[in-house]
């Protein structure tokens, strides 16, 4: 019977790690196979904070070729949040969550994008809502 158990045991072990695996989420995907998409995005980024109007443009082209790269519309966000567009950046952070599928990371860092513009615009109540989402995906 101790034959029996061996692999049985092995078997049952290989079954644990193996479900420990599907838990695991796969790296990021890049933010775009497009060339041009990757040399605006590229662009946007190399703008000097000082210039957010000119990264936002950048950014603008980019979703024209690719409206549907939540990568790109968070992007976008960020350069409105730095602008102190607040309310523009949470509803940018918002539709990025739309075509995110299941990225958790980048819907939490979405949520957090949101959360900071509640509070700058001094909405405290939504902005610990939003860090409650953002945490929600981040587990």
């Amino acid at each position: 019977m101790a034959w029996v158990r061996t692999p049985l045991v092995a078997c049952l072990t290989l079954a644990a790690a193996m479900a420990g695996c599907a838990t695991v989420e796969p790296p990021a995907p890049a933010a775009s196979e497009n060339p041009a998409v990757v040399a605006l995005l590229d662009d946007a980024r190399g703008r000097p904070a000082a210039r957010p109007g000119d990264a936002a443009a950048s950014l603008e082209r980019a979703l024209r070729i690719e409206p549907r790269n939540p990568r790109l519309w968070q992007e976008l966000a960020r350069v409105r949040l730095s602008e102190g567009d607040f309310a523009q950046a949470e509803s940018l952070a918002a539709r990025a969550n739309t075509w995110s599928g299941t990225d958790n990371r980048l819907r939490a860092e979405n949520w957090r994008i949101i959360a900071e513009s509640r509070s700058r615009r001094g909405d405290e109540p939504g902005a610990k809502a939003a860090v409650a989402r953002a945490q929600r995906y981040e587990h």
